[in-house]
């Protein structure tokens, strides 16, 4: 007998196939890598620099009599190998959900391709924003930035974060490195890649040009408020492909997306373009982290407009688009349905049947026997 060969063939070592079936298993030999180095004297030093958040400033307080020790953290270079790390760890977790989550729900409602993508980018996203919008909004609450929102601009440059919030954006901006290498690893459509650079590119600029110009208190009360917004929309999205017919979502959505662009607007100029300008601590320094000029303050301005812009014009031909497709469907729905005519056979039996009816008549029966 013929040995039978196994349907399901593994592919070769280090292939594409097999980079994309065990990346998750790759990446989590690399950072299991780093968390031995911190076992050993030699190489602990190395490791915690991936690790741990870096540049701690300890600030003593004296409140009565007693005095306590306050840890806060500056930004700087190392920090480029703990953002590496938590990339690595953004990419364990995303495989994680996807497997032990997604998948299992796709096999049970049986997407199309189309609606399978759709559904699984939905679900990553919707983990991440509840995560980061309930994460952010705990640090704004502690650290008072709702109830006095002047702190947003006095006291600039605001270099030093406590642990939360530097950890917070190290994080972040982790979070949308690792979104790079899935289009690859989650073999993206390439009609889907460029939709999708644009917006990693975007969240990764604004995020790291806030991170260094020690913006970061105006930067997460904004990303609180845009995570909400489309914690909502992607939550929404969900819904709607398990039953179409539920759409509330969506226009809860579409109100309180126009809403928070104007307040993000708000919020920006009110921030930097009147608190800013009129801060004592005014000129350029990159040593104390002082960016504080007429340049920088314009350019952030117009940085932040055209992305509020263009994300509106998105918003609206997103909009006009659903109104073309439902004006379709209505017109398909309410479209009459022409009345058939009948056949010249159909005719022809309908007389035979008249003239079949007179003659089987009472009249007519008398005359004949008549």
């Amino acid at each position: 007998m013929a040995i039978r060969k196994k349907a399901n063939k593994s592919p070769p070592v280090l292939s594409h196939e097999f980079v994309i079936q065990n990346h998750a298993d790759i990446v989590s030999c690399v950072a299991m890598v780093f968390l031995l180095g911190l076992m050993f004297e030699v190489t602990s030093k190395f490791a915690v620099l991936f690790i741990t958040v870096q540049y701690n400033v300890t600030i003593s307080t004296t409140e009565g009599l007693e005095e306590t020790a306050v840890n806060h953290f500056h930004h700087g270079i190392k920090d480029l190998a703990t953002i590496f790390f938590y990339m690595l760890v953004a990419i364990i977790m995303h495989a994680i959900i996807q497997e032990y989550v997604l998948d299992k729900l796709n096999r049970k409602k049986h997407f199309s391709k189309t609606k399978h993508s759709k559904f699984n980018e939905s679900g990553q996203l919707s983990a991440f924003y509840l995560v980061s919008f309930g994460w952010g909004l705990s640090i704004l609450l502690s650290e008072n930035f709702l109830s006095s929102p002047v702190t947003l601009w006095e006291g600039y440059p605001h270099t030093l974060m406590p642990f939360q919030m530097k950890f917070y954006f190290i994080c972040q901006l982790g979070y949308w490195l690792h979104s790079l290498p899935e289009l690859y690893f989650q073999k993206t459509k390439k009609e889907d890649i460029p939709r999708q650079l644009v917006y990693i590119f975007l969240y990764l600029v604004h995020i790291a040009v806030a991170y260094i110009l020690n913006l970061n208190r105006l930067c997460l009360v904004l990303l609180v408020l845009h995570y909400c917004v489309e914690l909502l929309f992607h939550i929404s999205r969900l819904i709607y492909f398990s039953n179409e017919n539920r759409q509330l979502g969506f226009t809860m959505w579409a109100v309180l997306f126009v809403l928070a662009r104007l307040l993000t607007l708000t919020l920006s100029v009110l921030t930097v373009g009147f608190g800013l300008t009129n801060a004592e601590n005014q000129g350029f320094d990159f040593a104390t982290g002082n960016f504080n000029v007429v340049f920088v303050r314009i350019t952030v301005l117009a940085g932040i407009c055209l992305t509020q812009a263009f994300m509106m014009w998105k918003f609206i031909n997103f909009q006009l688009r659903r109104w073309r497709e439902h004006a379709q469907v209505q017109n398909l729905t309410k479209k009459p349905v022409p009345a058939k005519s009948k056949s010249k056979k159909d005719k022809a039996n309908g007389v035979n049947g008249v003239n079949s009816h007179a003659a089987d008549s009472p009249r007519a029966r008398k005359e004949k026997s008549s």
